[in-house]
């Protein structure tokens, strides 16, 4: 049992109130008035048109590919280092990933890579904003735009991220959110899909909810899914929203902690790039030779601190791998780093400790 966790929810909200009215009420399921508040505020708060929620993050992700059509003989770009889920939801569609490398100082999607990926298969381009820090949107959009391909926005570990004074979310024809346990806002499990468009929001709504069509009962028109949020869900979701501001603030002062008190020692903490707020979702480090970064968890691990290690590129995974590439920053960026504990509630007295354990292992 860690003392200091990597992660864990804030909860001191109106959580329990809004979900003791859901019981009051009886609305419990994937109907009731939580889900539609929810999904109007959470758009209202990113700067959307449209939103509708789901029942988790991969779900969203494979909603918002299923809505814009992509299937069997298409190629959706996407980073190699990001969580496996980006990747999967492509393969549920019948589309074929191609993978891209990193930037060396943001870790994010590398524009140039994407240009040197297009082929006449490229369909969309997907984006993460990985651990919170916005890609570089103009030249991905711009490339996008050119071509008339897709732009889908994996929003996952992003939400608050800001470029250029807007949103995440906001730039793609659509994108998805999580609301896992261990993101800035949570809902237990769940996710939404945003867009601008209003078909395309159409057709989210239509294929989340089993394909049923709208002006007739218990008739439906196309193979759809059951990937709707429960109005308990969405209760959950709601308080969190109203803290959002603060959880945010919080996570970009824990960052700043990290930063004072690792200074000095050769370790390099994910930096916020000009023009972005980086949301901080997990405070990270690279430590310098690969050979220490498992020693380096093991020694945090003995002091009661739980860390991860970055998302391993998924190219090297077996499912992936076999066709061989080198990505070399997303790889490199990989064996080297750790995610430290960073979750709002987290106090000083902690992340001081965190620090001291880490400068003890470089000492």
């Amino acid at each position: 049992m860690y003392s200091i966790p990597v992660y864990q929810p804030s909860l001191s909200g109106n959580e329990k109130a809004y979900v003791n009215e859901c019981l009051d009420s009886t609305w419990i399921s994937s109907k009731g008035a939580f889900v539609t508040t929810f999904e109007q505020k959470f758009c209202e708060y990113t700067g959307v048109e449209h939103g509708t929620s789901v029942s988790n993050g991969t779900v969203a992700l494979h909603l918002a590919l299923v809505a814009l059509g992509i299937g069997p003989g298409d190629e959706v770009i996407v980073p190699t280092l990001t969580y496996i889920s980006s990747v999967n939801a492509i393969v549920y569609t019948g589309a074929t990933p191609v993978f891209v490398d990193s930037l060396p100082d943001s870790w994010q999607m590398d524009p140039e890579d994407v240009k040197r990926k297009l082929t006449p298969k490229t369909k969309g381009v997907m984006v993460v904003h990985l651990y919170g820090h916005p890609c570089d949107m103009d030249p991905i959009v711009e490339l996008c735009r050119e071509r008339s391909i897709f732009l889908i926005e994996d929003c996952a570990e992003a939400f608050g991220s800001l470029y250029k004074g807007r949103h995440v979310g906001s730039f793609g024809d659509i994108a998805t959110y999580s609301f896992f346990g261990n993101k800035t806002i949570t809902t237990g499990e769940g996710g939404m899909v945003v867009t601008n468009d209003e078909t395309l929001f159409d057709r989210s709504v239509h294929f989340k909810g089993q394909g049923l069509a709208k002006h007739r009962q218990y008739w439906h028109d196309v193979v759809g899914y059951n990937y709707r949020m429960t109005n308990i869900c969405a209760a959950i979701g709601l308080a969190q929203l109203e803290q959002a501001d603060v959880f945010l603030a919080k996570k970009r002062e824990i960052a700043g902690w990290y930063r004072e008190g690792l200074a000095g020692i050769p370790v390099e903490i994910h930096q916020e790039s000009p023009d972005v707020r980086h949301s901080y979702w997990m405070v990270s480090l690279l430590v310098p030779e690969s050979g220490q970064r498992d020693p380096l968890m093991q020694h945090l691990a003995e002091a009661g601190i739980e860390t991860r290690p970055l998302f391993y590129p998924v190219h090297t995974m077996p499912m992936y791998a076999g066709k061989f590439q080198r990505h070399p920053v997303a790889e490199n960026l990989g064996w080297r780093g750790i995610n430290l504990p960073s979750w709002p509630e987290l106090g000083r007295e902690k992340v001081d400790k965190v620090c001291r354990s880490i400068k003890e292992f470089f000492a």
